[in-house]
């Protein structure tokens, strides 16, 4: 006899975080993706157009937004680049998928089959209405599952990453579980915001964005000790904290701040939060 699947949701954390994103209507996310139908859940990089700031004050809001949306999906197109060569008959898996932006982003990218994970019955419902409407849904297809145990089959990914989503797990399970389905010599990526090992815990300002998100930032070493035990070995490290900074100015400045601006601006320039890039491989 076989066993009945472990339910998605297994403890009174996991329901309030899904609780919280089935509940999100943040215009920040929404009318960002409204731009081109690409719904992101990450923020942005690199420097942003002074001239949004200028010209008719009727289409300021309008400017700004589209250049918001610009920089979260310039965000994911670096997230992309450093999965590497990706074959149209590979698999992909975005953890933590949000409405879905960078999986279909991939799949116009590689031409290969994208899935996604959320524990956010919404956002996987929104997400695969987005792949139906772009008629990808044959090679798109968003699951409602738990990262840490997606009921995924073992070794079928090529790629895996995480996009600013692993501040809510236990670091060494989900580095455990990403190990058990990326193939040997697949790549795993991920873009995050951590804090500094030496003060990010004393920052206020760190404190305020944990509150505002619901989430537990990890410390830089974590990453690097999790994936040490799981057998992710990092080929890249990038820190794109400088590239972060332009995209929450410019965000302070729209309509669409939420008030998490002046923490995350502040955290950044005074060094106890970093917005790093890992990309490792399986071995």
């Amino acid at each position: 006899m076989s066993s009945a699947p472990a339910p998605v949701l297994r403890t009174a954390y996991q329901k309030s975080v899904a609780e919280y994103w089935n509940n999100e209507k943040d215009p920040v996310n929404l009318q960002l993706g409204d731009v081109d139908g690409l719904y992101h859940h990450h923020y942005g990089l690199g420097d942003y157009d002074p001239s949004v700031l200028e010209g008719p004050e009727a289409t300021r809001e309008a400017r700004i937004t589209e250049e918001l949306h610009r920089l979260e999906s310039a965000q994911a197109d670096v997230l992309l680049d450093h999965l590497g060569p990706i074959a149209p008959e590979q698999r992909l898996l975005d953890a933590g998928c949000g409405r879905g932006g960078t999986s279909i982003m991939a799949n116009a990218r590689f031409g290969c089959r994208a899935d996604g994970v959320s524990i956010s019955r919404a956002q996987v419902d929104f997400a695969n209405e987005q792949a139906r409407k772009r008629g990808v849904d044959d090679k798109v297809n968003y699951h409602f599952a738990n990262m840490l145990d997606t009921g995924l089959p073992t070794g079928a990914f090529q790629g895996i990453w995480n996009n600013e989503s692993t501040m809510y797990v236990d670091l060494f399970e989900l580095f455990a579980e990403h190990a058990r389905q990326l193939a040997f010599g697949g790549r795993y990526v991920v873009i995050t915001g951590c804090s500094n090992d030496v003060t990010g815990g004393r920052s206020k300002a760190v404190s305020r964005i944990d509150e505002h998100y619901t989430c537990n930032i990890h410390p830089r070493s974590a990453y690097f000790k999790a994936m040490a035990a799981n057998g992710l070995v990092p080929m890249n490290v990038v820190d794109l904290t400088a590239d972060a900074i332009p995209y929450w100015e410019l965000r302070a400045q729209s309509s669409l701040a939420t008030g998490v601006e002046d923490p995350f601006l502040t955290a950044y320039k005074e060094g106890s939060f970093h917005y790093l890039l890992i990309a490792a491989d399986r071995i």
